[in-house]
């Protein structure tokens, strides 16, 4: 059941969240740079396949982090915004964040339908395979990386955007950036 009052911090649970669903990312995105990036031949096709598996197990991890995170919230709720916050960085933050929670679902979505499309099946940390859930259509599936590569480029943009502005809330020790570390 949903919270009836509004939470003057995170919950334990949210901060763990954040910071597991930052580091996967932290790897992700970098893994797909490489992997979108890499010149034909570049990399020992074990070596690549080891890329792909390690992007896509993590890319899942988001996924499965997104969901329960939006579980947390919706339960435990949160904090309002600082008010220490000047407008500009309340709306900044609030936009920010909202992008985030699309993007940290729209992402990884969007990599698991091409991977599908393209007929891959997705072997998660070594421990389990997903196999394709629809019919191989390889144009379609290079049309949804397509729109996979977007995002993931939008996603990187607005968490730099994040990082930065928390860095920016560390160093001036307002109390802002300490609210999502856990055990705070």
């Amino acid at each position: 059941m949903a919270s009836t009052t509004q939470p003057t911090r995170y919950a334990g649970a949210a901060k763990w969240i954040h910071w597991i669903a930052a580091l996967s990312i932290f790897v992700t995105l970098p893994l797909g740079f490489v992997i979108a990036n890499a010149p034909e031949g570049a990399i020992a096709q074990a070596t690549m396949d080891a890329l792909y598996n390690a992007h896509r197990s993590f890319g899942l991890l988001v996924l499965a982090l997104a969901v329960l995170r939006v579980i947390v919230r919706a339960r435990k709720g949160a904090p309002p915004p600082a008010a220490s916050l000047t407008r500009f960085e309340r709306i900044a933050s609030t936009g920010a964040h909202h992008l985030l929670y699309v993007l940290i679902f729209l992402v990884p979505i969007l990599g698991w339908t091409a991977t599908a499309f393209y007929g891959a099946p997705i072997l998660v940390f070594g421990l389990f395979t997903i196999p394709p859930f629809v019919t191989t259509n390889q144009p379609f599936a290079e049309i949804v990386f397509g729109l996979h590569k977007l995002a993931a480029v939008a996603m990187t943009l607005i968490v730099g955007a994040h990082v930065a502005g928390a860095l920016k809330h560390a160093l001036q020790r307002d109390g802002v950036f300490s609210r999502m570390l856990p055990g705070g």
